[in-house]
């Protein structure tokens, strides 16, 4: 029987794919008719080999012949079919599109390829990589975290292009942006194909119907494998159920590093012209009335020094000017009245001043210290449009105030009511993120959608001067409305692995009630896919066991899937921890012994208190250390003291510190520095409430 990749390979396919170029040349609508490739496919469950082809090849005649005949419209008939209800119109002047895919796909640097290509840059301008990724955390981590704007101009039109997170953690930056734009390119990487959270932001696009244009990216890549990768992107769609208009979706091939595309896998420009035109020809242009009342929903904020507050979002009917009186409404509140100061628009990766922005452009503006995400700006008998609503946080972790021996001594803001402005600061822009009070009035709970995303306010908060303790992470509980049983999330882990060690990750997924979905078989580089669904309560702690089982070579990925029922109890850690005795100065002298009882955090001359956790146990159990003891004087001098050897110090990112505690334990953060501490005032039940 024949695959679907092996038909799209067929002579007759490849001319029907010429013909698609010849429509990419002819700048108007391109696509691969991938909804005919689908009734290929299901023709090709009946009959003979012969008969099968036959089948695939007089569709996809049908569908080139489809596709060139929408290339040759004339500019008059595509007019006429222009709809004008309630004064709406098509922009033509703009495309604004957001950039989606799974972490590490190349969304920031096809972006930067982009701007390269549009000329953003001078010839004899050095350019950093990754300029989207204006965040030290982001480029020390090569991540994005926060949504960027820039636009581009291609041929007299604007582009504008939103660059997004790829980690599930930050899928609320996703939500948000899919409310300004009326398509999105979808990247997958040439050799990995759909991973979890490319289904994740494929699925939040569909439900919103924009259009997706698929780019294959990586195609440079040792490995790469662009007919599978479309193949399982296509069998994505299906399994999200998207309708066959959106099945239909137009495919190109790229290398984001190398600043080239094309129609076919080996047939790439010089340059991403062709991905230009498949954004001018393929993504629909903004359908609205400019000449209405203004009506403008805010789906970002960011802030100025001089300017204060700067909210952003789409004009979605209207126009805006600058020192305009509006209203600021939602729909179950009164509207409240304010007055726009300064407004700009985007040009290339800056904010430029402007005096009006018409609707269907993004722009941003200033004036409005109070105005928050979600909220609607409108002017005259316009409605306020609804708010933007974002999937619920799966994990919480208590922040309270430092009380080590050392609190005080490196932090700036320590205080409760310091760290309680700062997390309210935060909830103005992170959606997914919510902030409730303890049971104690320096205790803060803070709920995010994973670990990363918790870790990453945490590391922002140090480095802003925040001092203060983090406890252990907790999975959120809910009941079922019907039954009132007891649920908890659920999340879909892909491990990525040598041959050799899928037995141990496969044993590890399991004792962690992890439920096996997939296993595939391992490719050409003896890697292997494994794919489970795992509780959330699972995942902590299990990213470090998996690099330790695999030598440092499993690559673990995550996305919610759902709450299901409670899976009952799970293991606790292994080892217990080394505490310190008393407080003073770690010496050579001490860590000689100490070495002896499990893996150490702390090295000669380290500052210690009583209580701090400085390593990790070999057995079960925490047993206490004195690693600041001090040799006796004396006028002997010993050959073994010439010849003591200590072993190296484990480092322990804050990352690495976050899924280490238990329930008994706390994290100290400090600008300086990140400890582990053993936790006196809250006991483990009340840390897994």
């Amino acid at each position: 029987m024949a695959s679907f990749s092996a038909i799209v390979q067929t002579p007759v396919a490849k001319v029907a794919n010429k013909a698609r170029n010849t429509a990419v040349k002819a700048q108007k609508n391109v696509a691969v008719s991938v909804s005919s490739l689908r009734n290929s496919r299901a023709a090709v469950l009946g009959g003979s080999e012969q008969a099968r082809l036959a089948g695939a090849v007089s569709r996809q005649q049908t569908a080139s012949s489809n596709h060139r005949a929408a290339g040759l419209r004339t500019n008059a008939a595509a007019a006429a079919e222009v709809s004008t209800e309630a004064g709406k119109a098509s922009r033509e002047d703009v495309r604004n599109i957001a950039i989606i895919a799974h972490v590490d796909h190349g969304k920031t640097t096809l972006v930067d390829a982009m701007l390269a290509q549009s000329k953003v840059f001078r010839d004899n301008q050095k350019v950093e990589e990754r300029i989207m990724d204006s965040n030290d955390i982001e480029r020390e981590r090569g991540i994005t975290i926060l949504s960027k704007n820039t636009a581009v101009s291609y041929k007299g039109k604007k582009i504008n292009i939103i660059d997004t997170p790829g980690h599930a953690d930050f899928g609320g930056e996703v939500e948000r942006v899919l409310n300004m734009v009326d398509g999105v390119l979808l990247l997958v990487d040439s050799v990995e194909g759909p991973m979890p959270q490319t289904r994740f932001v494929l699925k939040k696009a569909l439900e919103l119907n924009k259009k997706v244009v698929l780019v294959v990216n990586k195609v440079d890549r040792d490995g790469a494998r662009p007919e599978y990768v479309l193949d399982k992107t296509f069998d994505l769609f299906v399994d999200l159920g998207a309708t066959d208009e959106q099945c239909d979706f137009p495919v190109i091939f790229a290398s984001g590093m190398n600043g080239i595309a094309g129609p076919e896998p080996d047939e790439l420009a010089e340059n991403l012209e062709p991905m230009f035109e498949m954004i001018v020809n393929d993504v629909p242009p903004p359908f609205v009335n400019t000449d209405t009342d203004l009506q403008m929903l805010i789906t970002n904020l960011d802030y100025d020094e001089h300017k204060g507050r700067i909210a952003l979002g789409r004009v979605n009917a209207g126009k805006v000017t600058k020192q305009m009186s509006i209203k600021i409404a939602t729909p179950d509140k009164d509207p409240r009245s304010g007055k726009i100061g300064e407004l700009f628009i985007y040009e290339n990766f800056i904010r430029t001043g402007v005096d009006e922005v018409m609707a269907g452009d993004i722009c941003a503006l200033s004036g409005l210290p109070d105005i928050g995400i979600g909220e609607t700006i409108i002017f005259g008998a316009a409605e306020p449009l609804p708010t933007i609503e974002v999937e619920e946080p799966t994990v919480k972790v208590a922040f309270v105030v430092n009380t080590s021996p050392f609190a005080g001594n490196e932090g700036k803001f320590v205080t409760s009511r310091n760290i309680r402005d700062r997390l309210s600061k935060e909830l103005e822009r992170n959606l997914a993120l919510k902030v409730e009070d303890g049971d104690t009035a320096d205790t803060f709970l803070v709920s995010g959608r994973g670990s990363l995303h918790i870790t990453i306010l945490i590391e922002n908060m140090r480095r802003e001067g925040y001092e203060f303790c983090v406890g252990p992470p907790m999975v959120i509980i809910q009941n079922d409305p019907e039954t009132g049983a007891k649920q908890e999330p659920y999340e879909e882990a892909v491990v990525e692995v040598g041959e050799q060690y899928t037995g141990a990750v496969v044993d590890m997924l399991s004792s962690r009630k992890g439920q096996m979905l997939d296993l595939n078989a391992c490719d050409s580089r003896g890697q292997c896919v494994i794919k489970y669904k795992i509780p959330t309560r699972g995942l902590l702690g299990l990213r470090n066991a998996l690099l330790t089982a695999t030598r440092g070579t499993a690559v673990l990925n995550t996305v919610f899937l759902e709450y299901g029922e409670w899976s009952g109890d799970l293991k606790e850690r292994d080892q217990g921890s080394l505490i310190a005795h008393e407080t003073g100065a770690v010496t050579s002298y001490a860590l000689f012994s100490a070495q002896e009882r499990g893996n150490l955090f702390v090295k000669p001359g380290d500052e210690v208190y009583e209580g701090q956790i400085v390593g990790v146990h070999q057995r079960a159990g925490d047993l206490k250390v004195n690693v600041a003891k001090k040799k006796a004087a004396t006028n002997v001098r010993s050959n073994k003291d010439a010849t003591v050897v200590l072993n190296e110090a484990k480092t322990m990112s804050l990352d690495d510190c976050f899924e280490y505690i238990a329930a008994d334990e706390l994290m100290e953060i400090t600008p300086a520095s990140v400890r582990l501490l053993k936790n006196k005032k809250m006991d483990a039940k009340a840390m897994r409430r």
